[in-house]
């Protein structure tokens, strides 16, 4: 991402060793474990950064902090956050570490994508960045960061807004084709209304609307708003993108409402 928008990059990791090794008397004069395994993450990180991106500006640090805190402090003035997802075992493809579900949940100041999914997916070999649609006043940012996304790599867009009909019509054969056709429409209009001013600051954008009852198709980064209630804490994520979270094929972009 960092490459694509030609942005420098910081490699972040989160350690806590310091603050309780400086709190305690040294009785030896060798380097603490967890004091040399954070310095091999980082250089590591750092070398393997500067070897897929020899153009990019690379800055990787430790921070004597917890993981989630640090992060969510690194973020005030970031263009995005990204962090990996770190389930294991049988449950890996459904759930998200707790460290990347708390960020994804709290960030208020910048997208936050979490790498997850499929390896196609991840190398961007789809050729294509999706971004859900909600409600028009929340989604122009996410519209924004999408077509940004997409730009800088070249691919097309598919903006997609999902409908559900009544589940229970009173005329199944009437009704429930009418109510289905009336919401498709309504569908494509907050589509129309949310693309229409974003789309135009993107012209070389390939721009594909979808209205459909179900999931969005396969993607290299899939790109969903959410609103932070002011004065409200914990985790803030809708039940569209909590989903999404854990368990799309592909890397995922939780962009904060402004």
């Amino acid at each position: 991402m960092a490459a694509r928008l030609r942005l420098p990059l910081r490699v972040v990791h989160a350690s806590l060793w310091e603050h309780y090794e400086g709190s305690m008397p040294s009785f030896t004069s060798r380097r603490p474990a967890e004091e040399v395994a954070a310095q091999h993450i980082v250089a590591s990180s750092e070398q393997r950064a500067r070897q897929l991106s020899p153009d990019t500006q690379v800055n990787a640090v430790t921070v004597p902090d917890d993981a989630v805190d640090a992060l969510v402090e690194e973020s005030r003035g970031a263009a995005a956050l990204v962090t990996g997802s770190s389930g294991r075992g049988a449950v890996k493809g459904l759930l998200l570490g707790s460290v990347s579900l708390a960020v994804a949940g709290s960030c208020r100041l910048c997208p936050v994508v979490v790498v997850r999914g499929e390896e196609r997916n991840i190398k961007g070999m789809s050729n294509r960045v999706v971004v859900g649609v909600g409600e028009a006043d929340e989604a122009a940012t996410a519209v924004r960061f999408a077509l940004r996304e997409a730009e800088a790599r070249g691919c097309e867009l598919q903006a997609v807004r999902a409908w559900r009909a009544p589940q229970q019509p009173t005329d199944p054969l009437i009704v429930l084709d009418s109510a289905a056709r009336a919401y498709e429409e309504q569908a494509a209009a907050v589509l129309d209304e949310v693309l229409e001013e974003a789309v135009a600051e993107h012209p070389q954008v390939s721009v594909r609307r979808t209205v459909l009852e179900g999931p969005a198709a396969d993607a290299d980064l899939l790109v969903l708003g959410t609103t932070r209630r002011q004065g409200q804490f914990g985790l803030q994520l809708g039940r569209v993108s909590y989903t999404a979270r854990h368990r799309a094929a592909c890397p995922v972009a939780v962009v904060p409402h402004r």
